[in-house]
């Protein structure tokens, strides 16, 4: 009985001893693979920030002309192993991705070459103080310094061209500044998930519902930045990670989280506190489009359906089950969407 004991007791030992192993294997697997990950979307955004690379291949599968009417898409691709697409009616093939609030142009590294894979021009910005821009954050007061990135990029486009604007969450302040500054050159804009401000308004007030008031965030919140010491007014933000995984990554798989959660950077706090002002005669005369993300904790549906009711844009859709990185839950569903919009006349 002795014996019996002490050979079961060897044996589940050994065993543990084994299963530990392997886990210890297994955890250092996954940690390469996030690292691989890592380096592998930094290097493409190092990529993008220098230029845009081009794509010349067969396209063969018509995507039918869409209308303004609002649209539910699933994320109905297959491992992104769909029939390039024959792109009409387009008349910018340059498509400029901004990101929003912590993020930088490494968070677009499925969306690229998606794009490319069709024909078209993408280029991801690092907006100031973001990615892999020098920049101290703490030194970004204005939206002007946040979004020089692509006030450069629109100074030096050729007079005869024009793009399309594409902007996450906070950077739709971004690109609805650039639309105020640059009407001519800019052919479509395109919200995802984004503060669509209106004449006056705040990036930060697009979010004050689910944050509380401006007043109360900036008295209360254990995520601002002080910079420039405790004495002086706080100069950026940055959500706690196991907060920031819930707001929003909650349909993201666990590589894209763990990328996030080793990639993102505090924001700059002027920027989302300054009012924008905005004309009629050049940001209300530019063809804006809404993308919304049904299952959004940073900002949710309902929050997005005030903004597109308020400043009603030329068109809507809609991506189920996506939270709010779609670039990371929903990338099919994305890439169609942005496609279809492209190809409006």
């Amino acid at each position: 009985m002795g014996n019996s004991l002490f050979c079961m007791s060897k044996k589940v030992t050994k065993d543990v001893g084994s299963r530990s192993k392997r886990m210890g294997r297994s955890q250092r697997k996954l940690i390469a693979e996030d690292e691989s990950l890592h380096r592998q979307a930094l290097a493409m955004a190092l990529h993008q920030h220098q230029l845009s690379q081009r794509f010349e291949g067969s396209m063969s599968r018509r995507i039918g002309s869409t209308s303004s009417r609002r649209r539910n898409l699933p994320d109905s691709f297959a491992n992104g192993k769909q029939v390039p697409e024959i792109l009409e009616n387009i008349n910018s093939k340059k498509i400029v991705l901004v990101h929003g609030e912590g993020f930088g142009a490494w968070c677009w590294y499925k969306t690229i070459p998606l794009l490319e894979e069709v024909g078209l021009l993408p280029t991801a910005l690092d907006l100031t103080g973001s990615g892999i821009d020098l920049s101290d954050t703490n030194s970004v007061t204005t939206l002007a310094e946040y979004s020089k990135p692509l006030i450069v990029y629109l100074e030096n486009l050729p007079e005869d061209e024009k793009v399309v604007l594409v902007g996450h969450s906070s950077g739709g302040a971004c690109i609805a500044y650039a639309l105020e500054h640059f009407p001519q050159k800019i052919a479509k804009a395109i919200f995802l998930c984004a503060t669509m401000v209106t004449d006056g308004q705040r990036p930060f007030d697009v979010f004050a519902e689910q944050l509380g008031s401006a007043e109360r965030f900036m008295q209360e919140s254990q995520f601002l930045i002080y910079g420039n010491g405790k004495d002086k007014p706080p100069t950026g933000f940055m959500f706690e990670k196991q907060l920031m995984k819930g707001l929003y990554f909650n349909q993201s798989t666990t590589k894209d989280v763990a990328l996030a959660m080793v990639s993102m950077r505090p924001t700059p706090l002027g920027p989302m506190m300054e009012k924008l002002s905005l004309s009629p005669e050049k940001y209300g005369t530019g063809r804006r489009f809404y993308i919304q993300t049904l299952d959004d904790r940073a900002l949710s549906p309902d929050v997005q359906e005030k903004l597109v009711r308020e400043n009603p844009p030329e068109g809507v859709y809609k991506i189920k089950g996506s939270d709010h990185c779609p670039f990371f839950s929903k990338p099919q569903s994305l890439h169609k969407i942005l496609v279809e919009i492209l190809q409006i006349p």
